[in-house]
């Protein structure tokens, strides 16, 4: 995905310039300042083969697409060409190079400078070389997995209905698969499931496929299931016996609606806008919008965009973290205080988690492969840890008193006490998506497939430490 910022060129191209020109040669040109473009032309990517995580000693892959055909590229790391000799853009405007990682590298975010010329030009693009941390501690849990249907994306479990519900979504839109499903707790069998009703037409007239259903909770008081609808800017309602539609809000309802919680003691649902700073309200008995909540980002120019959520009910705090700055927020639900915490060392973070008992943040960054664990009184970064690459979401399980993390792109749950400490690293198959905990020592997980006979995937997990 694309991070919201980057590398500065003047920071990085000071000494390239003279690398270049001693790659390059003098026969580019009697000159070094050639005809430039006023805009960098196309995008460069890096990653890794087939999308996977790049490591020390791996492989990694820069590609670009839309540049301009028969410019030449140098690939610059500080001072250091990455290739031997320039690359030629082919004639559809691509080029991809090939690049061996070598075994003392740095994880972390790494600036490669794209330098073109005929015509010249600069961009920077970040190679993102992520830890390896070991399969371990699988002893220590009790996990059950069951298949259960394609484009898992949510899971929570109800006590009233002693079921899970399950969010899917295929596709892009217009998304025409999409399903509800309830699953017994004990079998992690389908007891029930719904395809959500027909969208209506998109802004620009095309099919709007279905109301397809993605962030999800549960409304232990009135027997209810609360789902986002992301591609429609909404949100619905289904009762938790039957899955029969109580509600679907219009579209337009939740901007890019992610997550949602809710808040049974008072009543209220709290979806976020990702995209926005905001998080929208809804009471849970009249089903009627409410106040909005805006966090304002405390670094100038930025804007705080709300990701996952997570609720201390009896303390009455909600918390959300934002994907596009280095933050993290505590409304106090009560006053409608809010509280904007600076997250130094996170970027792209989506997942957050409280620990009410010790009053800790969990934030999960998918760029920077890390958890961070916060005192939310103080802003405190107690633990910075390494948890795997691309962790999407995390849980704090109160019971046991560890957070667990759903890494994308490791394939793996780590499973990280407040101390800071991996105390087990647990295979989750193809792609983890998010998880959640019930309360009652269990976390409830489900990934995504790489494609339609992927076993690994799509599957949800129950996993519960051994000793319980």
């Amino acid at each position: 995905m694309a991070y919201p910022s980057r590398p500065s060129l003047r920071s990085l191209l000071g000494a390239s310039a003279l690398a270049l020109a001693l790659v390059s040669g003098p026969a580019l040109a009697d000159t070094v300042f050639t005809k430039p473009l006023v805009d960098f032309a196309g995008r460069v990517s890096a990653g890794g083969p087939d999308r996977s995580p790049v490591h020390k000693g791996g492989k990694a892959v820069i590609a670009g697409e839309n540049l301009i055909p028969g410019q030449t590229v140098t690939l610059m790391r500080g001072t250091r060409a990455l290739n031997a000799e320039p690359i030629t853009v082919d004639a559809d405007g691509k080029f991809s190079f090939a690049l061996d990682i070598d075994a003392e590298a740095e994880t972390g975010l790494q600036p490669i400078a794209v330098i073109t010329e005929n015509p010249a030009s600069a961009d920077v693009v970040e190679l993102k070389i992520s830890p390896e941390i070991a399969v371990a501690g699988a002893d220590r849990f009790s996990v059950t997995s069951e298949p259960v249907v394609r484009g898992l994306y949510q899971v929570k479990f109800s006590e009233g209905a002693n079921a899970a519900f399950v969010t899917s979504a295929v596709g892009r839109p217009p998304v025409k698969e999409s399903k509800l499903v309830k699953i017994n707790a004990e079998t992690l069998k389908i007891e029930a499931e719904v395809i959500p009703g027909t969208a209506p037409a998109r802004p620009d007239g095309s099919d709007g496929g279905v109301f397809a259903v993605y962030g999800v909770d549960v409304d232990e008081a009135n027997g209810n299931v609360w789902v986002t609808n992301t591609r429609q800017d909404t949100a619905a309602v289904y009762k938790q016996s039957d899955l029969s539609l109580v509600k679907q809000f219009e579209p337009g309802a939740v901007p890019h609606a992610r997550d949602v919680v809710v808040d049974e003691a008072n009543g209220r649902a709290y979806a976020s806008a990702t995209g926005t700073p905001e998080i929208r309200v809804f009471d849970t008995k009249t089903l009627e919008p409410l106040e909005l909540i805006t966090i304002q980002s405390q670094i100038r120019g930025e804007e705080f965009s709300t990701m996952a959520l997570d609720i201390d009910e009896a303390g009455g705090k909600l918390v959300t973290v934002s994907l596009s700055t280095p933050e993290a927020a505590v409304v106090d639900l009560a006053s409608g205080e809010v509280r904007v915490i600076a997250l130094p060392g996170a970027k792209a973070a989506s997942g957050v988690a409280y620990d009410a008992q010790e009053g800790l943040i969990f934030v999960a960054s998918q760029a920077t492969d890390n958890l961070l664990i916060v005192k939310a009184e103080t802003g405190e970064v107690l633990h910075d840890v390494a948890v795997g690459a691309g962790p999407l979401n995390v849980a704090f399980e109160p019971v046991g008193r560890l957070a667990y993390v759903a890494n994308r792109g490791a394939g793996t749950i780590a499973v990280v006490s407040p101390q800071g400490e991996i105390v087990a690293n647990l295979d989750a198959g193809s792609l983890p998506n998010q998880l959640r905990a019930d309360g009652k020592g269990n976390v409830w997980a489900v990934n995504k497939s790489r494609g339609e006979n992927d076993e690994a995937g799509d599957r949800i997990w129950r996993i519960t430490p051994a000793a319980q």
